[in-house]
């Protein structure tokens, strides 16, 4: 019998649901908050809300914990890399308040627009004043949508009803999906100097954190508003507070923030923004839809079932330990997608002597791999195949008898929109010693993990020893230097593992190096 452990507040369906199987389930009540790391011990699942941190220390106390269930699709207050190494599963429900948020989103806009929130406040006041509160439409208007996942659509969609011009910016979307979506995909600074509503709807990663910078946004026209019912922490703050004081902004509609609750209201309380306290999920439809995906999550992830909602690797499906060919799939798929950098038109999972049964699951690994360069850490094994049919990627499997050099061997071709190609081959020596065999055409055996620079230069004596002081300088130690070159070639190939990966500036000055072609950060941790 399971025995399961909530912690925040669940709709009573969700609770419900959790205990018909026989499961023994226990609402934890508020005055016991204080004691959950004395309480949770006895438990095979947490499940959680935003209330709760589900901390490296709070799992070390769950000594028989192996599921930890978020009722939501953000996992900021669990700490899933220490979940990972402790072999507990977290999953969560991440498309349980998809048209929540895309309601939100034009609740807010039409707020906005039509100065709902001043006016009801006047209004309350017994104040009768029609002039004060002159709006705007939205037909004819242009919304530019930063991201354009299930949401961003969904929001495009709602956008064109009200007969409005919808423009995306989405570095990694297949163009295909905006042209079927009826979008005009453009690049980030051309979407903005368009617009006259700008609405983010992307994950919190470091790829889009502070996506919409000052400079961003002062790239805006005069007059138009922004929109956030996304992700905190995606637009500088202090700039737009800036820009709708001197009126370049007409107005702004948050439902996240940066800092929840906000460290200062300065922003809030300004008379041209509506603000809520996050609340793009809070519906009774998509409470009940959160209730019930999480408990059904959490008892197939309990049962053993790869059929979740996991946001960390499922190693375990059946009990018995997995095929490192998933894992080594995944991080293949990983480093061939940050190095095509681009819209991912294509995938091919070539196989030799990896048993049949495996192809499909490894495949969707790969899958996997690429799309959370991308997307972030919402991809896993149940949505990769929608995420990529979604994004009109194909998706291709081959089998071979022989390979030219190992008797197991599983290549991974990834395809850009523009025609870049990208070829990563890897194996498996013994029971678990994943390498990378082949990289980019050249023979290069290295771990697929840690902190990666891959560097491209001429192939010139010299190039070694200037990229070691360059990261010298910076600080940045070199764990392992992986080198190859091809026979009449001027041109090698470095994969660096390194403590910690360079920031911004430090790949400037490699890149500023005499005959460095290229320099690629890849995070495989």
């Amino acid at each position: 019998m399971h025995r399961i452990l909530i912690s925040d507040p669940l709709h009573p369906s969700g609770i419900e649901a959790l205990g018909a199987n026989g499961a023994e389930v226990r609402l934890l009540a508020p005055e016991e908050k204080s004691r959950l790391a004395e309480i949770l011990p006895d438990y095979d699942a947490l499940v959680v809300r935003s209330g709760t941190q589900v901390t490296a220390e709070l799992l070390d106390a769950g000594k028989n914990l192996r599921v930890v269930g978020r009722a939501g699709i953000g996992v900021d207050n669990v700490d899933v890399a220490a979940a990972t190494e402790r072999g507990i599963l977290v999953v969560n429900a991440p498309t349980a308040n998809m048209m929540s948020a895309t309601e939100h989103t034009f609740a807010l806009l039409l707020a906005l627009a039509r100065n709902v929130a001043s006016a009801d406040a006047v209004m309350k006041k017994g104040v009768w004043d029609r002039k004060s509160f002159v709006g705007m439409e939205l037909q004819g208007k242009t919304i530019g949508l930063v991201g354009f996942g299930r949401i961003g659509q969904r929001v495009a969609r709602r956008a064109r009803g009200f007969e409005m011009r919808v423009l995306a910016y989405d570095p990694y979307l297949e163009p295909a999906v905006a042209e079927r979506e009826g979008v005009e995909l453009l690049s980030l600074d051309e979407l903005l100097s368009q617009v006259d509503v700008v609405s983010l709807h992307t994950p919190l990663t470091e790829a889009t954190r502070n996506i919409l910078s000052g400079d961003r946004l002062r790239q805006l026209k005069k007059g138009a508003v922004v929109v956030n019912c996304g992700r905190g922490g995606t637009l500088d703050e202090d700039t737009l507070l800036e820009l709708l004081n001197d009126g370049h902004i007409r107005g702004a509609a948050l439902d996240v923030f940066t800092n929840e609750p906000p460290e200062s209201f300065d922003l809030i309380l300004h008379p041209k923004v509506v603000a809520t306290p996050h609340i793009g999920a809070q519906t009774q439809e998509a409470q009940l839809r959160i209730a019930a995906d999480t408990a059904e999550m959490v008892l197939k992830a309990l049962d053993g079932s790869l059929e979740v909602t996991a946001v960390n690797l499922p190693f375990r499906s059946t009990g018995s330990r997995p095929s490192p060919f998933l894992p080594l799939g995944e991080q293949l798929g990983r480093l061939a997608s940050a190095l095509l950098d681009g819209a991912l038109h294509r995938a091919k999972v070539d196989f030799w002597g990896v048993e049949e049964e495996l192809h499909h699951s490894v495949g969707v690994a790969v899958l996997k791999g690429a799309l959370t360069h991308s997307i972030g850490a919402g991809v896993n094994y149940v949505n990769a195949g929608h995420l990529a049919n979604s994004r009109a990627i194909d998706v291709e499997r081959s089998v071979h008898s022989s390979h030219r050099v190992f008797d197991r061997c599983l290549k991974v071709t990834l395809e850009s929109s523009d025609g870049k190609v990208v070829e990563v081959e890897g194996t498996v020596f013994g029971e678990d010693d994943a390498r990378v065999v082949s990289f980019r055409g050249y023979q290069l055996e290295f771990k697929p993990e840690g902190r990666l620079l891959v560097i491209v230069n001429r192939d010139v004596p010299g190039v070694v020893g200037r990229i070691g002081t360059v990261l010298g300088d910076a600080g940045i130690n070199i764990t392992h230097i992986h080198l190859a070159r091809r026979r009449g070639e001027d041109t090698a190939i470095a994969a660096v593992r390194l403590d910690r990966l360079p920031d911004a500036e430090t790949r400037e000055r490699l890149l500023g190096l005499d005959d460095i072609l290229e320099a690629v950060s890849v995070d495989l941790s």
